[in-house]
């Protein structure tokens, strides 16, 4: 069993600069390189959606569109903790944001992008950006 806790956000001015932290413990995949690790966010009346995700197996992240150039997915060497860097932040930005993890085949080239995919999730940290 995996557990999932997120750190940081909180609220920033536009422009400024945030972190969160993921940790995981427990048991199992997430200890190996066959996970994928990903950030979600989700804003009230909007689906969940893929911010940032983080493939074990080459330890290589995928950004959104929407956050490509201004967040950065980072794991710590040797420990199961995980932080996304968030620069230039945008009133687009607030949100809900939750960590969430699931095991991966052999055969998964990339991390699955749909917040059903994830069997493991945080609670959530709010993140408010004000203009």
């Amino acid at each position: 069993q995996v557990d999932l806790m997120e750190s940081g956000g909180g609220s920033v001015q536009a422009g400024g600069s945030t972190s969160l932290s993921c940790t995981a413990s427990g048991s199992g995949y997430i200890f190996s390189e066959r996970y994928c690790l990903g950030w979600f966010r989700q804003t009230p009346g909007k689906e969940r959606e893929a911010v940032a995700t983080f493939f074990g197996r080459d330890s290589s992240p995928w950004y959104a569109d929407s956050v490509k150039g201004r967040f950065t997915f980072s794991k710590e060497n040797g420990r199961a903790i995980w932080h996304l860097e968030m620069n230039n932040l945008e009133s687009e930005d607030t949100a809900m944001y939750y960590c969430a993890s699931r095991p991966i085949g052999g055969a998964v080239r990339a991390c699955y992008l749909d917040w059903r995919e994830y069997g493991s999730w945080g609670q959530g940290t709010q993140v408010t950006v004000s203009s």
